[in-house]
């Protein structure tokens, strides 16, 4: 039906047609300005580099002759390598044969450390309580001691063996037998093997700090006998003196004695009061002979060998 001009005239206008078009600019406009105001984002920070971990050096620092180790009384940090000074053996020497030491109080320094001072024991070390006072006396008893200052060691690791029994009735007791350790290893985790050195007072005299170079990693201190071993003597006659020289020194009372020594032997042991010195008079003859290339062939292994202290008796580590 069509509509007269005065009902077209009468009728509203449709505004409402333009309205998507609207829509869309106002809705252009806001994503346009949303994209503006947002603010830019960093790059991602690079990664930071990984920190450089300090390579790790085993270092061994052996001792071998009638060594004890006990706390330094003055540094909980530190601990004291001590061995008698006697005419039964040779001037302490420390990687090789020219370089000897006095009797004094040396200090060990080495490079910075990769691991902790834990000061493990291994079960086959004698240990023994030490008073502190009795460490301090040796320290100041001159001329008659060696005294090593070295850092609290990662452990204290066997390197030779002996069966023997210890204990602090003479003889000891069958039962305190096992293969006690005689040269003792303390270990080190070090950066690198530059830096170690040897300083310190001798009890008489000077001494100039001393620069150890280590190529492998060990640093021996060794204190042979003044005497080759007699291969007749079938009672560790030096090794027992040597034991009860070191006891002597710590002033703590301890015994040694070997089990398959003659029964002979405690006659004339030098760590026994009652001995009557008889020598290997107190040993069967045949049992003489029959050991004689035994012994013999002992010795000449270790001299072509290892180079060994020759002391038998077991090393000493105080524990308080």
């Amino acid at each position: 039906m069509k509509l007269t001009r005065e009902e077209n005239r009468m009728k509203p206008p449709r505004h409402f047609s333009h309205l998507p078009i609207l829509s869309a600019g106002t809705l252009l406009a806001a994503i346009i300005m949303a994209a503006c105001s947002q603010t830019p984002q960093s790059a991602p920070a690079p990664q930071q580099a990984a920190q450089t971990v300090p390579s790790a050096e085993k270092v061994f620092i052996i001792f071998e002759g009638p060594w004890a180790f006990a706390p330094d009384p003055k540094d909980a940090n530190s601990v004291l390598a001590l061995a008698p000074k006697t005419k039964s053996h040779k001037d302490l020497v420390v990687q090789t044969w020219d370089k000897k030491l006095a009797p004094g109080v040396y200090d060990l320094s080495l490079p910075a450390r990769t691991a902790p001072a834990a000061g493990t024991i291994d079960p086959n070390i004698l240990q023994v309580k030490i008073d502190p006072a009795n460490v301090q006396h040796v320290l100041d008893n001159k001329l008659e001691r060696y005294a090593i200052r070295l850092p609290k060691p990662d452990a204290y690791v066997a390197s030779t063996h002996f069966r023997s029994r210890a204990g602090s009735v003479y003889p000891p007791d069958a039962s305190t037998e096992k293969d006690y350790v005689t040269t003792v290893s303390l270990r080190y985790s070090v950066t690198t093997l530059n830096g170690f050195s040897l300083a310190g007072s001798p009890d008489s005299g000077a001494f100039n700090p001393l620069l150890l170079q280590v190529e492998t990693p060990t640093i021996s201190f060794v204190i042979y006998p003044a005497h080759e071993p007699d291969p007749t003597d079938l009672c560790n006659t030096h090794s027992r003196g040597a034991f009860r020289d070191l006891t002597k020194l710590l002033n703590v009372t301890l015994f040694v004695d070997f089990p398959n020594d003659p029964a002979g032997c405690h006659d004339k042991d030098p760590q026994n009061p009652k001995a009557t010195k008889a020598g290997n008079d107190q040993v069967p003859a045949m049992e003489r002979i029959a050991s004689f290339f035994e012994r013999k062939l002992a010795v000449i292994i270790d001299l072509f060998a290892t180079m060994t202290g020759a002391c038998r008796a077991p090393i000493i580590v105080g524990n308080g």
